[in-house]
């Protein structure tokens, strides 16, 4: 308790710039993911898709990333023992944001696509495992995660690769490709508009006092699918077919139906993406600063201020902006080649993968389904349409994001307790 009388403005400090570091990474690894596909295939520009972060990943994190989150990220410690000493507590949660954004800025750097939801939750296991105990960690729930790194790819891989096919068979197998994506675009994109809606409708929008059931978000993310599909009905029928670009590629014409539709997709996984990951950095956030405001007092959740949400949202665009290209190079170019149709269904595979995962309670990652969601579409190609060294490279920095952030949360606990202790 003295610590925090102490130092708790300087405690509250630190948090606020380790929470900034982590967004950042968040930024710069998960959203490059959701962007990555729309620049791989050509459907947007690296600066386009920074715009559409700044615009949409912002207003995600802001109006719909929530006002309570949970102060022990996904029920994976219990702080039960420390109650009375709730200084180690505020050093765990810095010591785990810092080793978290440390781990997403090498990943970042090195064009890893990893899952920023793993970087913390490993670097609060190692935090709880030195300055709590062993026992403090749920580690039924670790081993939940460990099955997901198989679990996410997988059901996002099998979706993207029956959507792949279901356009092959409707659209480019057809007697006129055009005039079929012209007639099945709007099914598409209400799709898209339905299920990114409940993704966000479901998670709740208790910030904006919304409270839904489970038929008024059906409902309504019905209601925002008719309307991008009507939107996107007006942007498809003025596509006219393109003979001299259609001479160097067959389907030229029919991919450029895809890339309006590409942009929807874009905009929509920005906005779920901020208002569904921001608790990652800013969660810990916002424990620190609910224990040192309130005199020590630890609690299972906290208010979430509206400038905490800003912080979030200003960390992940400004992680995007700076080395948000490299992942999405990778996730884009280096995996399988893209075009905008098969862009499109590795996204749609991927935001119907959230749904079902948040629905059901399993633990993915949205990166690792993503990821998965791309390999789907290159084996409907056949599995030479992959680059397996890529693919291998990815899978070993999943395997080493849990250890290496709790190894990372273990050194900053030891520093931040003798300095302060």
């Amino acid at each position: 308790m003295e610590v925090i009388a102490a130092y708790g403005t300087i405690l509250i400090v630190l948090a606020v710039v380790f929470g900034l570091f982590m967004t950042w990474g968040v930024g710069a690894n998960d959203l490059a993911n959701a962007m990555g596909t729309s620049v791989g295939a050509g459907a947007v520009t690296v600066k386009q898709a920074i715009g559409i972060a700044i615009v949409f990943e912002f207003a995600g994190a802001v109006l719909a990333g929530g006002n309570v989150t949970k102060t022990i990220r996904k029920g994976i410690i219990d702080p039960t023992a420390i109650i009375a000493t709730p200084e180690i507590l505020v050093y765990g949660m810095l010591a785990a944001l810092l080793a978290a954004a440390v781990w997403l800025m090498i990943a970042s750097s090195r064009g890893w696509p990893v899952s920023t939801t793993h970087s913390i939750v490993g670097a609060l296991v190692g935090f709880a495992i030195v300055g709590i105990g062993p026992e403090a960690v749920n580690w039924g729930k670790i081993g939940k995660i460990v099955v997901s790194w198989i679990v996410s790819p997988m059901i996002g891989g099998t979706i993207a690769f029956i959507l792949v096919m279901t356009t092959r068979k409707l659209i480019f197998n057809s007697d006129n490709p055009l005039k079929s994506a012209k007639r099945y675009a709007p099914i598409y994109i209400f799709l898209v508009g339905f299920m990114i809606s409940l993704i966000t409708l479901f998670k709740g929008l208790k910030h904006l006092h919304i409270d839904l059931t489970a038929m008024q978000s059906f409902g309504l993310a019905i209601l925002i699918g008719l309307f991008t599909s009507a939107i996107s009905w007006i942007f498809v029928r003025k596509i006219k077919e393109d003979v001299e670009a259609d001479r160097d590629f067959h389907f030229a014409s029919v991919e450029k139906v895809f890339t309006p539709m590409m942009l929807f997709t874009a905009c929509s996984m920005a906005f779920a993406h901020g208002s569904n990951d921001v608790a990652n950095g800013i969660g810990p956030l916002a424990a620190v600063i609910s224990i040192v405001t309130s005199g020590g007092e630890v609690m299972q959740k906290s208010e979430m201020p509206i400038w905490i949400l800003m912080i979030g949202g200003t960390g992940i665009v400004l992680g995007l902006v700076t080395l948000g290209y490299k992942v999405m190079l990778t996730v884009g170019t280096k995996i399988t080649e893209l075009t905008p149709s098969r862009g499109f269904c590795a996204e749609l595979a991927a935001a119907s993968t959230v749904v079902l995962a948040s629905r059901t309670g399993l633990p993915v990652s949205t990166t690792h389904i993503l990821v998965g969601a791309v390999l789907g579409v290159g084996l409907a190609r056949g599995i030479g349409a992959l680059d397996l060294r890529v693919v291998m490279n990815i899978i070993i920095s999943w395997i080493v994001t849990l250890p290496a952030g709790a190894i990372l949360a273990m050194v900053f606990f030891f520093f931040l307790k003798g300095v302060f202790g």
